[in-house]
């Protein structure tokens, strides 16, 4: 008994050989759409400023106000922090700014003691208001070297109110 050829098989359809490239490229066209709608989702949204000086800022997703600025001419992304006292930055943006020396101190943080300095009559702006004679300390750990804590120093210049997820800063009447 000899054996029978295999017949030849047939040629697939067309469809049948771009389907599975097809549903690759559908998935990949939905997952970079995803992509996009999220990253415009979560950008946080920009600061207002209104008539009279009154800055108004959005609260982030993660629940924390953020606004840029400058601490001695330097550009920072400021954490709006209404519990620390002063402004405080990172040693690598003082340097950045100029700050050296100032008075050596001890922070009292959350997480214990922290040596660091104190420097006087540094310039801080939030974007478009600016404060000339801010006391800012350095010595903060952590975080990227442009962030910076917006504390007391600069906010006691302003009225504060919290209200639908935004915080107004007012400046106060001098």
């Amino acid at each position: 008994m000899s054996a029978s050829p295999i017949p030849p098989t047939p040629d697939l359809p067309t469809s049948l050989k771009w389907g599975p490239f097809a549903i690759v490229l559908v998935w990949l066209a939905v997952i970079g759409g995803l992509y996009l709608v999220s990253a415009q989702y979560l950008k946080p949204k920009p600061v207002v400023t209104l008539p009279g000086g009154a800055l108004v800022i959005p609260m982030a997703r993660d629940g924390h106000f953020y606004a840029t600025g400058t601490v001695a001419g330097q550009p920072v992304r400021f954490l709006v922090d209404t519990g620390a006292s002063m402004v405080v930055v990172s040693e690598a943006l003082a340097k950045q700014a100029g700050l050296t020396g100032g008075t050596p101190t001890v922070f009292k943080t959350a997480n214990g003691d922290l040596a660091g300095r104190i420097h006087t009559e540094v310039r801080v702006a939030l974007e478009s208001a600016q404060v000339s004679s801010v006391r800012v300390g350095v010595g903060l750990v952590g975080g990227e070297p442009d962030e910076a804590l917006l504390g007391q120093s600069f906010l006691n210049k302003f009225d504060i109110t919290l209200s639908d997820r935004q915080m107004t800063l007012r400046p106060k009447a001098n």
